[in-house]
Protein backbone atom coordinates (compact mmCIF):
# COMPACT_ATOMS: atom_id res chain seq x y z
CA UNK A 1 0.00 0.00 0.00
CA UNK A 2 1.03 3.34 -0.76
CA UNK A 3 2.46 6.13 1.55
CA UNK A 4 -0.73 8.20 0.02
CA UNK A 5 -3.14 5.59 0.92
CA UNK A 6 -2.23 4.56 4.29
CA UNK A 7 -2.10 7.91 5.36
CA UNK A 8 -6.68 7.57 4.21
CA UNK A 9 -6.49 4.38 6.19
CA UNK A 10 -8.31 5.82 10.02
CA UNK A 11 -6.26 3.43 12.75
CA UNK A 12 -8.00 1.40 14.85
CA UNK A 13 -8.23 3.24 18.17
CA UNK A 14 -8.78 6.34 15.81
CA UNK A 15 -11.94 4.57 14.45
CA UNK A 16 -13.21 3.57 18.10
CA UNK A 17 -12.79 6.91 19.86
CA UNK A 18 -15.17 8.21 17.07
CA UNK A 19 -17.90 5.49 17.20
CA UNK A 20 -18.06 6.27 21.04
CA UNK A 21 -18.18 9.66 20.68
CA UNK A 22 -21.28 9.32 17.72
CA UNK A 23 -23.05 7.25 20.57
CA UNK A 24 -22.74 9.90 23.09
CA UNK A 25 -24.10 12.48 20.21
CA UNK A 26 -28.14 13.18 20.31
CA UNK A 27 -29.70 15.80 17.79
CA UNK A 28 -25.69 17.30 17.55
CA UNK A 29 -25.37 17.57 21.82
CA UNK A 30 -23.05 15.30 23.75
CA UNK A 31 -24.58 13.31 26.24
CA UNK A 32 -21.90 14.51 28.66
CA UNK A 33 -21.72 12.27 31.75
CA UNK A 34 -23.13 13.57 35.19
CA UNK A 35 -21.52 12.26 38.30
CA UNK A 36 -23.36 9.80 40.24
CA UNK A 37 -23.25 8.29 43.96
CA UNK A 38 -20.65 5.94 45.00
CA UNK A 39 -23.12 3.92 45.96
CA UNK A 40 -24.43 3.81 42.23
CA UNK A 41 -21.30 3.74 40.74
CA UNK A 42 -20.89 1.45 38.14
CA UNK A 43 -24.47 0.36 38.18
CA UNK A 44 -26.04 3.66 36.61
CA UNK A 45 -24.85 6.44 34.40
CA UNK A 46 -26.43 9.57 33.57
CA UNK A 47 -26.25 11.14 30.81
CA UNK A 48 -26.88 14.93 30.22
CA UNK A 49 -30.11 14.68 27.54
CA UNK A 50 -31.87 11.88 29.09
CA UNK A 51 -34.85 10.81 30.95
CA UNK A 52 -34.79 7.90 33.85
CA UNK A 53 -37.56 6.64 35.68
CA UNK A 54 -37.31 6.12 39.47
CA UNK A 55 -39.82 4.04 41.46
CA UNK A 56 -39.05 5.35 44.94
CA UNK A 57 -38.36 8.75 46.57
CA UNK A 58 -35.05 7.54 48.22
CA UNK A 59 -33.47 6.03 45.65
CA UNK A 60 -34.32 9.28 43.52
CA UNK A 61 -32.84 11.70 46.02
CA UNK A 62 -29.52 9.31 45.68
CA UNK A 63 -29.34 9.49 42.17
CA UNK A 64 -29.78 13.36 43.26
CA UNK A 65 -26.93 13.23 45.41
CA UNK A 66 -24.21 12.90 42.66
CA UNK A 67 -24.46 15.80 41.44
CA UNK A 68 -25.69 17.85 43.80
CA UNK A 69 -22.55 16.59 45.73
CA UNK A 70 -20.34 17.86 42.74
CA UNK A 71 -21.91 21.45 43.00
CA UNK A 72 -24.39 20.73 40.58
CA UNK A 73 -28.37 22.72 40.92
CA UNK A 74 -30.94 20.46 41.60
CA UNK A 75 -35.01 20.89 40.95
CA UNK A 76 -37.98 19.22 42.25
CA UNK A 77 -41.13 19.23 40.91
CA UNK A 78 -44.59 17.54 42.10
CA UNK A 79 -43.06 15.75 45.25
CA UNK A 80 -44.89 17.36 48.40
CA UNK A 81 -43.32 14.68 50.57
CA UNK A 82 -39.87 15.00 49.63
CA UNK A 83 -37.95 15.10 53.24
CA UNK A 84 -35.27 17.58 53.06
CA UNK A 85 -33.48 16.06 56.05
CA UNK A 86 -33.66 12.66 54.16
CA UNK A 87 -32.34 13.78 51.59
CA UNK A 88 -29.59 15.77 53.05
CA UNK A 89 -28.38 12.62 54.94
CA UNK A 90 -28.53 11.54 51.57
CA UNK A 91 -25.96 13.84 50.01
CA UNK A 92 -28.36 16.25 48.75
CA UNK A 93 -27.43 20.00 48.86
CA UNK A 94 -30.20 21.39 49.93
CA UNK A 95 -28.67 24.94 48.99
CA UNK A 96 -28.19 24.42 45.46
CA UNK A 97 -31.70 22.51 45.56
CA UNK A 98 -34.91 24.62 44.26
CA UNK A 99 -38.18 22.75 45.37
CA UNK A 100 -41.60 23.32 43.81
CA UNK A 101 -43.90 20.98 45.85
CA UNK A 102 -47.43 21.99 44.03
CA UNK A 103 -47.35 23.32 40.81
CA UNK A 104 -50.44 22.54 40.14
CA UNK A 105 -51.79 21.84 36.31
CA UNK A 106 -48.71 23.75 35.52
CA UNK A 107 -46.45 21.03 36.23
CA UNK A 108 -45.08 20.57 33.08
CA UNK A 109 -44.40 24.13 32.05
CA UNK A 110 -42.58 24.40 35.52
CA UNK A 111 -40.70 21.29 34.81
CA UNK A 112 -39.37 22.84 31.56
CA UNK A 113 -38.27 25.74 32.78
CA UNK A 114 -36.55 24.38 35.30
CA UNK A 115 -34.68 22.81 32.49
CA UNK A 116 -33.38 25.46 30.99
CA UNK A 117 -31.70 26.29 34.42
CA UNK A 118 -30.73 23.66 36.39
CA UNK A 119 -29.07 20.31 35.26
CA UNK A 120 -30.86 18.06 37.40
CA UNK A 121 -34.82 17.94 37.78
CA UNK A 122 -36.19 15.35 39.71
CA UNK A 123 -40.23 15.78 38.21
CA UNK A 124 -43.70 13.67 39.48
CA UNK A 125 -46.10 14.10 37.04
CA UNK A 126 -49.15 15.78 37.81
CA UNK A 127 -51.03 14.12 34.73
CA UNK A 128 -51.04 11.27 31.95
CA UNK A 129 -48.10 11.85 29.84
CA UNK A 130 -47.99 11.35 26.19
CA UNK A 131 -45.10 9.96 23.80
CA UNK A 132 -45.32 13.56 22.11
CA UNK A 133 -45.00 15.04 25.25
CA UNK A 134 -42.38 13.31 26.34
CA UNK A 135 -40.19 13.95 22.93
CA UNK A 136 -40.65 17.28 23.66
CA UNK A 137 -39.20 17.80 26.72
CA UNK A 138 -36.71 15.25 25.90
CA UNK A 139 -35.43 17.99 22.75
CA UNK A 140 -35.39 20.31 25.17
CA UNK A 141 -33.31 17.72 27.69
CA UNK A 142 -30.92 17.70 25.08
CA UNK A 143 -30.65 21.22 24.17
CA UNK A 144 -29.57 22.22 28.08
CA UNK A 145 -28.04 18.94 28.96
CA UNK A 146 -29.90 18.26 31.38
CA UNK A 147 -30.90 14.48 33.49
CA UNK A 148 -35.11 14.41 34.46
CA UNK A 149 -34.93 12.20 36.81
CA UNK A 150 -39.03 10.69 36.85
CA UNK A 151 -40.58 9.22 39.39
CA UNK A 152 -42.98 7.78 38.04
CA UNK A 153 -44.08 6.08 34.07
CA UNK A 154 -42.19 8.14 31.38
CA UNK A 155 -42.34 7.52 27.49
CA UNK A 156 -38.34 6.72 25.86
CA UNK A 157 -36.90 6.69 29.09
CA UNK A 158 -33.39 6.04 29.24
CA UNK A 159 -33.31 3.45 32.14
CA UNK A 160 -35.87 2.18 35.02
CA UNK A 161 -34.34 2.02 38.42
CA UNK A 162 -35.97 0.39 41.12
CA UNK A 163 -35.75 -1.03 44.71
CA UNK A 164 -36.71 -4.56 45.45
CA UNK A 165 -36.81 -7.12 48.14
CA UNK A 166 -36.81 -4.55 51.23
CA UNK A 167 -35.17 -5.73 54.28
CA UNK A 168 -35.81 -3.35 57.39
CA UNK A 169 -32.48 -4.15 60.25
CA UNK A 170 -32.13 -2.60 64.08
CA UNK A 171 -34.79 -4.55 65.91
CA UNK A 172 -34.37 -6.47 68.62
CA UNK A 173 -36.50 -9.15 70.59
CA UNK A 174 -39.35 -7.04 71.20
CA UNK A 175 -37.85 -3.46 71.76
CA UNK A 176 -35.78 -1.29 69.29
CA UNK A 177 -36.65 0.94 66.00
CA UNK A 178 -36.09 0.32 62.59
CA UNK A 179 -32.98 1.71 61.36
CA UNK A 180 -31.57 0.71 58.09
CA UNK A 181 -33.02 -1.09 54.89
CA UNK A 182 -31.07 -3.12 52.41
CA UNK A 183 -32.38 -3.24 49.15
CA UNK A 184 -31.64 -5.15 45.59
CA UNK A 185 -31.01 -2.35 42.76
CA UNK A 186 -32.20 -2.80 39.56
CA UNK A 187 -31.09 -0.95 36.09
CA UNK A 188 -33.12 -2.37 33.53
CA UNK A 189 -32.17 -0.41 29.65
CA UNK A 190 -34.41 -1.92 27.35
CA UNK A 191 -33.94 -5.51 26.32
CA UNK A 192 -30.44 -5.83 28.03
CA UNK A 193 -29.89 -8.02 31.06
CA UNK A 194 -30.63 -5.39 34.55
CA UNK A 195 -27.48 -4.27 36.63
CA UNK A 196 -27.94 -4.89 40.40
CA UNK A 197 -26.48 -3.95 43.63
CA UNK A 198 -27.60 -4.17 46.80
CA UNK A 199 -27.93 -0.79 49.31
CA UNK A 200 -28.33 -0.02 52.48
CA UNK A 201 -30.70 3.08 52.11
CA UNK A 202 -30.92 3.85 54.66
CA UNK A 203 -27.55 3.49 56.41
CA UNK A 204 -27.26 5.07 60.01
CA UNK A 205 -23.56 6.47 59.34
CA UNK A 206 -23.35 7.04 56.08
CA UNK A 207 -26.91 8.19 54.61
CA UNK A 208 -26.68 5.32 51.77
CA UNK A 209 -23.29 3.08 51.16
CA UNK A 210 -22.90 -0.21 48.72
CA UNK A 211 -24.38 -3.48 50.79
CA UNK A 212 -21.59 -5.77 49.68
CA UNK A 213 -21.75 -9.26 51.21
CA UNK A 214 -20.39 -9.62 54.45
CA UNK A 215 -21.11 -5.92 55.43
CA UNK A 216 -23.90 -4.69 57.68
CA UNK A 217 -25.03 -1.34 59.13
CA UNK A 218 -24.04 -0.19 62.37
CA UNK A 219 -27.04 -1.20 64.30
CA UNK A 220 -28.77 -4.40 65.64
CA UNK A 221 -28.09 -7.14 63.11
CA UNK A 222 -31.27 -8.78 62.72
CA UNK A 223 -33.10 -8.33 59.53
CA UNK A 224 -36.35 -8.29 59.02
CA UNK A 225 -37.90 -8.81 55.44
CA UNK A 226 -40.83 -6.04 54.50
CA UNK A 227 -44.23 -7.50 53.91
CA UNK A 228 -45.17 -7.49 50.42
Amino acid sequence: MSAAASSLTPDVPDVAQLRERMQRMTDGVARVPLPVHPALSGVVSLHAGSSYEVDGLALAMTLLAGPSRAGDWCAVVGVPDFGAEAAAELGVDLGRTVLVPDPGEQWLEVTAALVDVTPVVLLRPGGRVTPAVAERLGARLRKRSAVLLVQGSWPRSEARLSADEPAWSGLGRGHGHLSARRVSVSVRRGAAPPRRTDLWLPDPAAGVRRAVPGTAPLTAPRVVREAG
